[in-house]
């Protein structure tokens, strides 16, 4: 969802830090081979993420869900010289996708991919995270938050993405079919109340959510 006009935005992306090709390439790919590219993070959005993880240097990154794996390389950018970064996808269908774009890229040896439900993976994890990126099923955010909070390093940052869900967070009623958007309601609630984090939502794409533990 785009909350600018077209002009505005085309500027805030060509004043931004440009793309780097290795994720260029990855773009053109997904797009030629993977279903649902738009799901993609992008140039301007990876580039926030980005640099947001240089912001952190994170020793120590969770990336639930991984999709084709474009915005853990914009994660690891800012990983320490010995980080590492863990990422979880259900689809073993992209699981090689990810690793040939991970191998191609200078953190290949610092991204460990985990294949299958992240509810149950993530309690096995054993280490605790500086940052983590939620960005899979909208049902089970409020869940992963519950499984991720103990797991945060005090200071440790959240960024959960699609918060505001094209606007359908606005609404008051919902398809009986449509599980994500009370689900996302519930969760920026849930952030915006829970007294372990400070949270601030950026208008950003389709919304993204800085939540740090305190």
């Amino acid at each position: 969802m785009h909350f600018l006009s077209d002009d505005l935005d085309q500027y805030i992306v060509k004043h931004s830090e440009n793309e780097p090709e290795l994720l260029q390439q990855l773009t053109r790919e997904t797009y030629q081979k993977i279903l649902q590219p738009r799901m993609l993070s992008g140039h301007y959005q990876g580039r926030v993420l980005s640099i947001l993880s240089k912001l952190v240097n994170p020793k120590s990154v969770l990336e639930i869900g991984t999709y084709t794996g474009y915005s853990a390389l914009c994660l690891a950018e800012g990983m320490q010289s010995k980080g590492e970064l863990h990422t979880i996808d259900i689809n073993e269908e992209l699981y090689d996708f990810q690793r040939k774009y991970f191998d191609l890229s200078p953190y290949g040896k610092q991204i460990y991919q985990h294949l299958g439900n992240a509810l149950e993976i993530i309690p096995k994890l054993n280490t605790t995270f500086d940052l983590v990126f939620i960005d899979a099923d909208k049902e089970n955010y409020s869940k992963y938050f519950e499984l991720i909070i103990d797991k945060l390093n005090l200071g440790g940052i959240i960024l959960s993405d699609n918060v505001l869900w094209s606007g359908k967070v606005l609404d008051t009623k919902f398809k009986k079919e449509d599980t994500s958007t009370p689900a996302l309601i519930a969760y920026n609630k849930l952030l915006k109340e829970d007294p372990r984090v400070e949270t601030v939502v950026l208008p950003i794409r389709d919304g993204l959510t800085i939540s740090r533990k305190v």
